[in-house]
């Protein structure tokens, strides 16, 4: 058990990237804004949004997780993603990417009941 208790922080290669990204970036505009330095700005707005860019395609490889817990085995920072490739449920970033996993069919208990009374009158 670590400090945190038993359950998933999320610690992957593609969040502590896109963390430190946005960390350098925000610190260059927060140093740039302090100066005076509009350059200095556009400059660390765009290494804020390549973070951004750089933990979804990290993410897309492999380097990401899921949304929610991921099982007790799986939770090493170091472990890449095989689910990644076909795309996880619900999440935003497969779906930008294109990646959807089919959507698992459910039919309600009405419809259910419905079509199996059909069924018994014909």
């Amino acid at each position: 058990m670590s400090a945190h208790g038993d359950h998933d922080m999320g610690h992957t290669i593609a969040g502590w990237t896109g963390t430190g990204l946005a960390a350098i970036g925000t610190t260059i505009a927060g140093v740039a804004f302090a100066a005076g330095s509009p350059v200095g700005l556009w400059l660390g707005a765009a290494i804020l949004a390549s973070s951004a860019l750089a933990s979804w395609a990290l993410h897309l490889a492999g380097w990401g997780k899921p949304s929610g817990p991921r099982p007790a085995d799986r939770r090493d920072w170091r472990l890449r993603d095989t689910a990644a490739r076909s795309g996880h449920r619900d999440c935003l970033g497969c779906r930008l990417a294109g990646r959807r996993q089919p959507a698992a069919t459910t039919v309600s208990s009405s419809a259910a009941a419905g079509s199996a009374s059909m069924s018994r009158a014909s």
